[in-house]
């Protein structure tokens, strides 16, 4: 009788300890539900409503016709001008990633080491430029960097120049504004990013006799690369998928995805070609989230 109701005990604690692990199991699900019904309705089915315009078939007039077509995809691949608009984006994305890491990385450093009692202050003036519209800033950057503006009036009266530098309507001021709009979040990125820096690896290689520079270069800088790549990382998606800075400062003469995609969307009336160009920019994103997963597997293995 005594193992009888023994074993009844454990077998009644067995079903509530069942029981209680799936109420845990469906309030996790209950949790996790909200967000999973949010990103569908957000990000999904809106996907999916691109993917399926991309399809159809652009009428005279820009009448939508519904069909199952590639046609859109083979017109964007096989035209010259795209290929160029594509290669654009990219360089623009790699030019912005790379600048805003190599300005940002120091500023990063001294704000993850530094213990002064305005490292808080610091670090607020760091991301204060997150605080106003990328619109305003550009329209800032259109008036110092225009013909009449701020830099070529200055460089003017000093007799520096004779003419006025060409550094709006073109890539160049399209780079040096987005590069000052989008290095706040690089900087974030990499501060988060530096948190994996232990300070006693770097004490110890200066107790071993390497130099400060050696430690940056053997301790410190292999140690930050993980932050690094999620710093340009953020800065290319943002760059590549930009259109206010490249519509305002490009003068119209610089031809990126995203300003091509509102061209055909709200000019031609194109809408397949739109969302074609929009699902050529989702997959230039896949690709280089794809490889920096890649990358940091490798710095983490």
């Amino acid at each position: 009788m005594t193992v009888s109701h023994t074993n009844t005990e454990f077998i009644s604690i067995g079903m509530k300890s069942d029981r209680a692990r799936n109420r845990g199991r469906f309030s996790a699900y209950g949790l996790v539900l909200p967000g999973i019904i949010g990103l569908f309705v957000s990000f999904l089915l809106p996907l999916f409503v691109m993917i399926r315009m991309s399809l159809n078939e652009n009428g005279s007039g820009g009448q939508l016709i519904e069909s199952l077509t590639f046609d859109s995809y083979g017109f964007a691949l096989s035209d010259p001008f795209y290929w160029k608009v594509v290669g654009n984006t990219l360089l623009l994305g790699l030019v912005c990633g790379l600048s805003a890491v190599v300005l940002s990385y120091p500023i990063a450093l001294f704000l993850t080491k530094t213990t002064s009692r305005w490292k808080g202050m610091l670090m607020a003036l760091a991301i204060a430029p997150l605080l106003t519209s990328a619109v305003a800033r550009t329209f800032g950057w259109m008036a110092l960097l225009g013909d009449k503006g701020v830099i070529n009036e200055s460089l003017l009266s000093f007799g520096l120049i004779s003419s006025p530098l060409r550094l709006s309507n073109n890539f160049l001021g399209t780079s040096i504004a987005l590069v000052e709009i989008l290095m706040p979040y690089a900087i974030l990125a990499m501060i988060s990013g530096f948190g994996r820096i232990n300070s006693s690896l770097e004490e110890a290689a200066g107790s071993l006799g390497a130099s400060k520079l050696r430690v940056f270069l053997r301790v410190t800088l292999p140690l930050s690369l993980p932050g690094v790549f999620t710093g340009f990382l953020l800065v290319f998606v943002l760059a590549v998928s930009s259109f206010v800075t490249p519509k305002l400062l490009g003068g119209g003469r610089v031809f990126v995805l995203a300003t091509e995609v509102y061209s055909e969307a709200t000019q031609t009336l194109n809408w397949p070609l739109a969302s074609a160009l929009s699902v050529i920019l989702l997959v230039v994103f896949g690709g280089i989230v794809a490889v920096y997963q890649r990358l940091i597997k490798r710095f983490e293995g």
